[in-house]
């Protein structure tokens, strides 16, 4: 199994016309996503063709999911355009919401993170790479080559470590790994993920990887010491951070001794967690879980 997505998902792309959402969902129909169509308002009636597969264009999710029974989506628009975007993905009752866009201005995402409260719409983002279960779905920006299908489940607040973390455990494979994105307001949380993992019985271990700034590590440590029973390995980026330096994501910012990566890693052990200071030894305490399991 997987969580959220799987074979069967069928995804539209919010802003599919542009450049970004062009070239990315020629990588995701690549990798076997089901792309049924775009959106993108004032396009309506449209059809574009992606590597020889002709996509329909509409004007408005709720067109787009009435045609095409899509039940995801992913957000390629621009900051300006992303609340509208969203909001238009709740309306139409999508029951998963990918949001890529960078540079969402945080009273944006904090409205339409609560809109969505209101309704049955999971999002994951923004600022993230979105999620995929190899060989059966991707839904973002993620290399589908990187890694196959296998035993592992991954949660991660940054693209670029989820990748790594792919790649250095890719002769064991992933159920589904999902990058949730780093700034201060997101849809789907590290616990919401560890959740879903630990009632997958596919995912026999997980990874979840941090960075510094904020308590939502400390927050899933004390969830994992209190519901899940499963192999749990993690990173915290930001260990060799200055002291007092903000760091790129908008969600790296450190407030006295919490937030820190020493902190993270203290309360991620005290519930069970190993903690590795690299990806490389994250990977390599991984490995060893599984062969003693």
């Amino acid at each position: 199994m997987t969580i959220f997505i799987d074979e069967n998902t069928k995804v539209i792309v919010q802003g599919m016309t542009g450049s970004e959402g062009t070239k990315h969902t020629k990588r995701m129909l690549a990798s076997g996503t089901k792309i049924v169509g775009g959106v993108t308002p004032g396009k309506g009636g449209q059809e574009v063709e992606i590597d020889g597969k002709k996509l329909p264009v509409f004007n408005s999710v709720s067109e787009a999911v009435a045609a095409t029974g899509a039940n995801a989506s992913v957000v390629f628009v621009p900051p300006k355009f992303a609340k509208a975007a969203v909001i238009d993905a709740i309306d139409a009752k999508l029951p998963l919401v990918v949001v890529i866009t960078e540079g969402i201005p945080v009273h944006d995402t904090a409205a339409f993170f609560a809109y969505a409260q209101i309704s049955s719409t999971r999002i994951i983002g923004p600022n993230c790479p979105g999620l995929i279960s190899p060989s059966k779905c991707n839904i973002g920006i993620t290399p589908a080559d990187i890694t196959g299908p296998g035993r592992i489940g991954l949660v991660s607040k940054s693209g670029t470590l989820t990748y790594q973390m792919m790649y250095e455990l890719r002769d064991i494979g992933f159920t589904t790994a999902v990058g949730i994105g780093g700034d201060p307001i997101i849809g789907t949380t590290h616990i919401d993920c560890l959740r879903a993992f630990q009632d997958d019985p596919d995912t026999e271990a997980i990874v979840m990887i941090g960075e510094i700034g904020g308590d939502a590590e400390e927050r899933a440590a004390a969830f994992i010491k209190e519901y899940v029973t499963k192999p749990v390995v993690g990173y915290v980026a930001g260990f060799t951070a200055p002291e007092g330096k903000t760091m790129g994501h908008a969600g790296a910012i450190v407030s006295g001794s919490s937030g820190t990566a020493e902190a993270k890693k203290v309360a991620l052990e005290a519930a069970g967690v190993k903690v590795g200071k690299t990806p490389s030894e994250t990977a390599r305490l991984l490995r060893e879980l599984i062969s003693n399991a």
